[in-house]
């Protein structure tokens, strides 16, 4: 089974992007995958699913968590240290879906 570095590479890059916004139902903005260095990784994943799902739905989070690969088992075992893979955990084990909106800069 492939790492997750082994995935990133798989995806398309984020140039051009500043930060991928998460929005619940009502449309507010509950989270935010920024460009940045440390979560370019985690952007270029959650891009991933939004193309192949549209939305953040739990199944979306269900194929991220294996997507982060030895990162999903680190998270599990130390709950905060990787918030982009409990976001995802969390939506995947409630049931919910976040939309996604890009914003380039």
């Amino acid at each position: 089974m492939p790492g997750f570095k082994e995935n990133l590479e798989t995806f398309p890059p984020a140039e051009g992007i500043a930060r991928l916004e998460l929005l619940d139902a009502s449309g507010a903005v509950v989270g935010v995958v920024e460009n940045k260095p440390g979560s370019t990784g985690s952007l270029r994943l959650y891009l991933e699913l939004a193309r192949r799902f549209g939305d953040v739905t739990p199944q979306a989070a269900a194929a991220g968590c294996a997507l982060y690969a030895e990162h999903e088992a680190d998270a599990r075992a130390n709950p905060g240290k990787h918030p982009n893979v409990d976001r995802l955990l969390g939506l995947e084990a409630g049931g919910r879906t976040l939309a996604t909106r890009v914003v380039r800069g």
